[in-house]
């Protein structure tokens, strides 16, 4: 099915964030300002003030309270948007488990920025990575128009599954950079999302409640459950992706692979520093070295058989992390060995700290770290790059 052809517009991923919101139809989008969230929020006052945009955009006191309001509204029967970043993600984090546990398919778009302290308001993983043992889905984006298709995706996947979901944006490499994106028209995305009906909601006319005191029992037949739904998002994702190539003629991968074919080294990473990476490939490739990419865009759940069938008779696995978790390391890094354990032939699986803190890592050093890691031994813990 292909409708009116989409309007070709010039945005930041912040925009494309906004767009996406809006073509998704939500009802209720409590969102609290922060540096670099902030163009998110006025870009969908924006459209509400129009006219263009049939929801109610509230700003509570704080990001906890935006988590409560979303939470709420859920249960409500209400489909719901929002967005923080940074230090707002991590006001969120006790609510977070709390709309995970409740089974609320909220979408967040968090612009991924460095927590204090020291204050930094540069691209860092760390804030969204905290937050991986939560239950919610995350992903994690490399341009403006993977934010716009992202986005989309998100709602109809948590919604399919009633789980959460956070699309994660890096700041300013995405979040302000301008590119061109295609916006699909309404009509389109009215056909690939169904409005919001869950089976179950807070509807005086048909009373049900939530968060009671359970047992023992009782709470761990949630988590269960929980996790039978998050083991569902896989095919779910897959899915959605075939429709949503269907109709828009764009397809947005769980798990990318960028020229592997024969590729002795493969690249892994996430969010814009695939771009990156997709350059020094390329010069790479040009200069007759075998390398490749793989850019992960679900990292919860962590898609292990699709990692292992990709990465599938390679030696060496370059992992570039733009998070730290001091006492763990890079986070990809250390996930990957663990998904890749006990596989026959495993790959050397060399990781990097590249780009901690938004420290520019540029395409020729990336391809001097592809050089570095083939000539040394892979190690156990994460090693620091700089820029």
């Amino acid at each position: 099915m292909r409708n009116a052809p989409p309007d070709r517009m010039l945005l930041t991923g912040n925009h494309a964030v906004a767009w996406a919101a809006r073509l998704a139809r939500p009802k209720v989008l409590p969102v609290y300002p922060i540096t670099p969230q902030t163009p998110i929020l006025e870009k969908l006052s924006e459209f509400e003030a129009k006219g263009e945009l049939d929801a109610e955009v509230i700003t509570p006191e704080s990001e906890h309270s935006v988590m409560a309001a979303s939470i709420a509204a859920s249960l409500a029967g209400a489909r719901v948007f929002t967005a923080t970043a940074s230090q707002g993600l991590l006001l969120m984090h006790e609510l977070l488990h709390y709309a995970s546990g409740a089974r609320a398919p909220i979408v967040v778009a968090n612009v991924n920025r460095t927590v204090a302290s020291p204050w930094g308001f540069w691209p860092d993983e760390t804030d969204s990575l905290a937050q991986r043992d939560a239950g919610w889905i995350q992903f994690y984006c490399e341009s403006a128009q993977d934010c716009l298709d992202t986005v989309i995706a998100a709602f109809r996947i948590a919604e399919s599954v009633l789980v959460p979901a956070m699309v994660n944006l890096d700041a300013f490499y995405v979040s302000h950079a301008l590119e061109p994106v295609s916006v699909p028209g309404q009509e389109l995305v009215d056909a690939f999302l169904p409005p919001y009906s869950p089976p179950h909601r807070i509807d005086p006319q048909n009373p049900e409640s939530w968060g009671n005191v359970v047992s023992q029992e009782m709470y761990c037949r949630h988590r269960r459950d929980l996790g039978e739904a998050m083991a569902r998002v896989f095919e779910v994702a897959l899915e959605t992706e075939r429709e949503w190539s269907r109709l828009t003629g764009r397809s947005s991968p769980i798990i990318e692979r960028y020229r592997c074919e024969g590729a002795r080294t493969v690249i892994v990473a996430m969010g814009s520093l695939c771009g990156t990476a997709r350059d020094a490939v390329d010069a790479l490739r040009e200069g007759a070295e075998a390398v490749g990419l793989l850019k992960v865009r679900l990292f919860r759940p962590l898609p292990v058989e699709a990692l292992r069938a990709a990465l599938a008779g390679v030696a060496e696995i370059l992992v570039l992390d733009r998070n730290y978790s001091p006492g763990y390391g890079g986070v990809l890094h250390q996930e990957l060995r663990g998904a890749l354990y006990g596989i026959a032939d495993p790959p050397k699986i060399h990781g990097r700290l590249a780009g901690v803190g938004g420290v520019n890592v540029s395409a020729e050093r990336i391809a001097e770290l592809v050089r570095e890691a083939a000539a040394g031994e892979a190690r156990r813990e994460s090693v620091w790059v700089e820029g």
